[in-house]
C-alpha cells in the first residue's frame, strides 16, 4: 500500500492465468459483469466501467439480475455463477474494489507562543489551533478475475492500484482499463 501511496499514475501489479486456458476464451461471448465492493457507488461506477471496457474487447456484457440475493460473509463469484449460467455466458468477471492507501492533508494550524529570559526564570506558554479541516482522499485497488462458467474455476486474475484521487469515475475507469488490459495481454479477448 505504501508503494501504491508513492506511484503517481495507476499501475498493474501482478496478473495469474491458468496455463491451460485457450486463446481468445471470451471473444464475442457473453461476460457477466459484477463488482464487489462496501459501498454501492462505487459498486454500480465500477460495474459501468468494467462493463464498457468488455464491450470495447467484443464481448458482451450481462449483469445480474436485480433480484438476486448476494450474502455479504463470503465471496461472491460462486454465489454469481446460477445467474451466470442463466444467462448463457461463459465467463464471469468480477472485480473486487477497495481502498488501497489514504492521503491526509494536514490541517493548516496557526500557533501563538510565549517566552520570557532572563536572571529571575522564564515560563513559557504555547497554543496551536487547527484552521482548517485536513481533507482525505483514497487510491482503491481492483482486483479482477474471470471464472469459467461451466467449470466453476478461476482462468485468470490481475491487480491493479491507482493513487489517491477526489476523481473516483477516473480511478474506476483506470482501474478496469488496467485489469482489462491485461486480460486482452492474456489471451482472454
Amino acid at each position: 500500500a505504501l508503494l501504491a501511496g508513492c506511484a503517481s499514475t495507476p499501475q498493474l501489479d501482478a496478473q495469474w492465468s491458468d496455463a491451460s486456458l485457450g486463446a481468445n476464451f471470451l471473444r464475442g461471448a457473453r461476460v457477466l459483469v459484477a463488482c464487489d465492493a462496501y459501498e454501492l457507488v462505487v459498486r454500480q461506477i465500477c460495474q459501468d466501467r468494467l462493463a464498457g471496457e468488455v464491450a470495447a474487447r467484443g464481448a458482451t456484457p450481462v449483469f445480474v439480475p436485480p433480484e438476486t440475493q448476494i450474502s455479504t460473509d463470503r465471496a461472491i463469484d460462486a454465489q454469481l455463477l446460477p445467474a451466470a449460467r442463466e444467462s448463457g455466458a461463459k465467463g464471469l468477471m468480477v472485480m473486487t474494489v477497495a481502498v488501497a492507501v489514504h492521503d491526509v492533508s494536514a490541517p493548516v494550524s496557526i500557533g501563538i507562543g510565549g517566552f520570557g529570559f532572563g536572571s529571575g526564570g522564564s515560563v513559557g506558554v504555547g497554543m496551536s489551533a487547527p484552521v482548517g479541516g485536513g481533507r482525505v482522499t483514497a487510491g482503491y485497488s481492483g482486483n479482477g478475475r474471470v471464472t469459467d462458467v461451466s467449470s466453476g474455476r478461476v482462468v485468470w486474475t490481475a491487480k491493479a492500484t491507482s493513487p489517491p484521487s477526489a476523481d473516483l469515475n477516473a480511478q474506476m475507469a483506470d482501474l478496469s482499463r488496467l485489469v482489462l488490459g491485461a486480460a486482452d495481454k492474456a489471451g482472454l479477448f
